[in-house]
């Protein structure tokens, strides 16, 4: 509960405020969310096969950020970054449709 308090709070503020984001950073950003999204799917699919692990949850979340960012970061670098951008969205939204299906199998047992 606390954490569904805390997502309504998060994005009332984040309406109400309109942050606005670094130029630096916004190429980043949506490699992010979608890094996020792997993880979040990835730990409400470990919840619903009983082997969540808040620990591990923490730790992907982040790396999986970190390490996505890094990846479009090393390919802008390159001179590759909308490659790597897609390579990353693809294989993170694969990640995404994998975990959907399981916890669509856990849920309607299907």
């Amino acid at each position: 509960m606390i954490a569904v308090l805390g997502l309504v709070v998060g994005v009332v503020v984040g309406l109400l405020v309109r942050p606005e984001v670094p130029a630096v950073v916004e190429p980043y950003l949506p490699i992010a969310v979608v890094a996020a999204l792997d993880a979040v799917f990835g730990g409400l699919r470990a919840m619903l096969d009983g082997i969540f692990d808040d620990k591990v949850f923490v730790v992907s979340f982040l790396s999986n950020v970190v390490v996505a960012a890094l990846i479009v970061f090393l390919g802008d670098e390159l001179g590759v970054g909308a490659q790597l951008s897609t390579g990353v969205v693809v294989v993170l939204g694969i990640r995404i449709f994998s975990n959907a299906a399981a916890i669509r199998r856990h849920v309607f047992r299907a």
